[in-house]
């Protein structure tokens, strides 16, 4: 796999963000493209915003008047193609947009950490960029489902499995 530069933004200060996190957001975005056999270099960025500037992306966006956790802008083409970055060489997948507000509440919800949440809205997303959609049909729901369960398998954060990072691996402001 190529070099994957993941440009993370906190546009929010109403969740704390937890240590590691950003480092848990590069590493979803590794092994999704790692998973799917992306081998060029890429860029993907990542914003982290709250519940009213989601609300206000999905009514511009999606035309649906209300917040949601996660959502993907692919700068991919129908075909598959990808910009290249003039200045890096490396293919512009596109920006994820999640909110901490929501994800804290789904954590909750769901009955497992933020963390968790974080990376499965991560992997999910990044599916998205690289041209998976879940709305057309429950066949393809059901492909990406599973394809976001083996990648968080990969990285311990499965349904069945809690997010960890030891101290002596963990490195803020990744």
């Amino acid at each position: 796999m190529g070099k994957v530069k993941v440009l993370i933004t906190n546009k929010q200060s109403e969740v704390k963000i937890p240590v590691g996190i950003r480092l848990l957001i590069r590493k979803c975005c590794h092994a999704s493209l790692d998973y799917e056999g992306f081998k060029h270099d890429a860029e993907v960025s990542v914003s982290l915003v709250n519940n009213e500037e989601i609300h206000k992306l999905n009514s511009e966006f999606r035309n649906t008047d209300r917040p949601t956790d996660v959502l993907s802008f692919p700068l991919g083409s129908e075909e598959g193609g990808y910009e290249k970055n003039p200045d890096t060489g490396a293919y512009m997948l596109g920006d994820i947009v999640i909110s901490l507000e929501m994800a804290q509440k789904q954590a909750q919800v769901y009955g497992h950490s933020l963390e968790r949440e974080v990376g499965f809205l991560t992997v999910h997303s990044m599916l998205h960029l690289l041209g998976y959609d879940h709305e057309d049909s429950s066949l393809k729901e059901r492909i990406m489902r599973e394809k976001e369960e083996a990648i968080l398998t990969q990285l311990g954060i499965s349904r069945d499995q809690t997010f960890i990072i030891p101290e002596h691996s963990h490195k803020d402001g990744e």
